[in-house]
This record gives C-alpha cells, structure tokens and sequence, in this order.
C-alpha cells in the first residue's frame, strides 16, 4: 500500500527526507522561504510550492496525490509563536497557520496526518482545537513529547510530534536507545576535516566556520567544555553579563562536550556568542555542516546551488528551523508499523 505524503511548512526538507527514508512517497513541499527551493527539491526529487499555506487549497494539494494512494498530509508550522520565548508578547499573525492546516485536512481529508513543533505548544488552545478536530472528524491521534537522543540524535531537542489516522489506531514508535546508547557530539562530527575561524573547507562550503574577533578569540580559547563564561579571567567577561540581567545566560559563549549530545540547534547555532555553539576543541564556532549533521542531516545534503549562493543567515535559518532527518524517519517508521497492523 503505497504512502504519497505532501509537506506543508516543507523548509529545506528535513521532514521529507526522514519520510523518504522509510519508503514513503513526498510528491510536494509548501513553505513562503523561497531560500528553501533548491535543497528541498535537489536532495528529495520533489516539487516546492513557493506559497503560504494560507493561500493555498486542498483542490491543489489534491493534485498531487495518485489514485489509490495512501494520503499523508504533514506540517511544522512555524514554531516561534509558540516557544518558550515568545510566552508574553503580543499575539503572533502565524498562530493561525495551524488553523489553516486543520482547513486543509478538511478540504482534503488525507488518511494519515502528523505534525510536529514545541513542547510548549500543548498549552495552547489553538493546539488543543486542532487535536479535537482531528478526533471529531474520526481520526485515531497520538501525541507526545520526544526527546531527540531517545532515538539515535546527537542533540538534546525536544518537540512535540503527533500522529493521526483515519484507518485505525496509530502509535509513535518506542525509543529506540538508551541514555548509555546515546549518540554524542563527537560520534556525529569527529570525521570532518579541521577548520579555523572564519575558514571555508574547499571540497565543502557548508563546512564553513564563522570569523572570531580577537577578543571572541581569546574568549574561545579560555573556554572549557560543558564550561560557561564565569571560566573566563575577569577582563574577558563582557559587561552585560556583569548585570543581573545577564548572570544567567550561562550557556552563551559556551563550547560543546565531545561525549555528550549536542544543545538544541536553532536559526543562529553558527555563531559562538549565540548559545553553547563553540566547537568541542577548535577555536572557532561550529560550522553550517557540522550544525546540519547534528540536525541528522546526510554529510551530502546540499543547501546551496553554488558557493556564490551561500548567505550565513539563509543558512542559519534553513538548517535551526528544519525538522531533524531522524524524527521525520521516525514518524515514518510509526507509519509504516501502523500500516502492518491494518493489513
């Protein structure tokens, strides 16, 4: 029974490409970041719909699904308006993308639906009427909150993913390891070539390290593993961490350990001032390719057509916002094991 998937929220592809890995068919992606075309559709053999899900139809998403087929409509919606830090702004125009979503698996009525996002966005009744729309409309829904090391990613990331089906009861699957199984940073990055700041590895220009100023440079250096800038002699220390309101921002300026996961990886992980996102032993920050990686894309993945085409801030965006390869493989494993108990 063939399952044909389209992608909404598609960004660079990393929910696709995990889905593809278990067999399962993605015809299309939808996502407004036109950055988002060339790796979405070079890496997936796909077509991009450069389009906001708010202005697209189920008639035209429909087109795309053969007759007979299994029908999986899937989708992170932008997940910033949910976030932890964006808990008491002013309320985010993106909040009703999910309401689009749930306006097109209306329209489309796919067998299968799954999404993924924050944790935090269980708090939130715009979640909570998506979820109970799926269970009126008959659909099977599971969720929970996944814990990325839990199934083989060197990163601690934690996102909520669900799944929904209209042909039976559907699971996610178990965990796959165990915290003495837990992949590490050094597991997924050890094997690239060293690079200094500011350097670009000639044979990848993903494996790209952004420059350090010499104070950022010294910073680095006196930087420990897992450490935090209070390692720092007192001349290093930057003035706005000396305030109240800086004491507990810890992690910044922070250099990863080799034998433990990775932080999360967000849309600025290539800056070393930014988070814990210094390289475990080299002086520098990681790399776009490195931070691809630890989101458990292939060494491979292409992101940019050509070296001209590369823009750090594209880059940072593409890979921080992506869906982890390996949580898209493992909604597509539940999938699949869903699909072995109904035939």
């Amino acid at each position: 029974m063939q399952v044909v998937g389209v992608d909404l929220f598609c960004g660079a592809g990393g929910l696709t490409h995990g889905l593809k890995k278990t067999g399962i068919t993605v015809k299309a992606g939808v996502d407004i970041d036109l950055a988002c075309k060339f790796p979405y559709e070079v890496n997936n053999n796909a077509v991009f719909l450069h389009k906001s899900v708010s202005e697209i139809s189920g008639a035209e998403l429909l087109s795309f699904y053969p007759s007979g087929a299994i029908k999986l409509l899937a989708g992170c919606a932008p997940c910033q308006p949910f976030s932890k830090y964006s808990q008491g702004r002013p309320r985010d125009e993106r909040w009703g993308l999910l309401y689009h979503f749930s306006r097109l698996i209306d329209e489309i009525l796919p067998d299968l639906v799954t999404m993924e996002n924050v944790p935090e966005l269980l708090k939130h009744g715009v979640y909570l009427e998506f979820k109970s729309k799926l269970i009126d409309s008959g659909y099977s829904v599971k969720d929970k909150v996944v814990f990325c090391p839990d199934y083989g990613m060197a990163q601690t990331r934690r996102r909520l993913v669900l799944v929904a089906s209209r042909m039976g009861n559907i699971d996610i699957i178990p965990a796959t390891h165990k915290p003495s199984e837990y992949q590490t940073v050094y597991d997924a990055i050890s094997h690239l070539p060293e690079l200094k700041a500011g350097e670009v590895h000639p044979d990848d220009p993903l494996h790209r390290a952004g420059g350090l100023t010499e104070i950022n440079l010294k910073r680095i250096r006196a930087s420990k593993p897992n450490g935090t800038w209070r390692d720092w002699p007192n001349e290093l220390v930057a003035k706005c961490h000396l305030k109240d309101s800086g004491r507990g921002y810890s992690s910044v300026y922070g250099r990863m350990a080799w034998n433990e996961p990775s932080p999360t990886m967000t849309t600025q992980c290539y800056g070393y001032g930014n988070g814990r996102f210094g390289h475990p032993s080299q002086d520098r920050a990681i790399s776009f390719r490195e931070a691809a990686i630890l989101q458990s894309f292939p060494d491979s993945y292409q992101f940019a057509e050509s070296q001209a085409d590369i823009q750090m801030a594209a880059l940072g965006r593409m890979i921080g916002n992506a869906v982890p390869v390996r949580l898209g493989e493992v909604v597509g494993l539940s999938i699949k094991e869903h699909i072995k108990t109904i035939t």
